[in-house]
């Protein structure tokens, strides 16, 4: 399972790599920057950009940990953070 600090590592990673959140469900969040993603005690809050304006936020979608399957890099890498197996 994903944890808060596991989240926290990969947003104060410097230089900061844009990453994406892959969900059990199938859906997929991209971070483009550290501000559009926030932690809290048992979600990560994600900045959902307009499709046409990437720079305006239309919504703040709540993603909770333990619904978290990896993250990736947006360079193409998979790598998983946090305890148990690679999917």
């Amino acid at each position: 399972m994903i944890r808060r600090e596991d989240v926290i590592e990969v947003l104060q990673k410097q230089p900061f790599e844009p990453f994406r959140i892959c969900m059990t469900d199938g859906r997929t969040y991209e971070v483009r920057h550290p501000d559009l993603c926030v932690p809290s005690r048992s979600t990560v809050y994600v900045g959902v950009p307009d499709p046409k304006l990437r720079r305006t936020v239309v919504r703040m979608d709540q993603c909770a940990y333990v619904h978290i399957v990896r993250f990736e890099p947006l360079n193409g890498n998979e790598t998983r953070r946090g305890r148990g197996r690679k999917q």
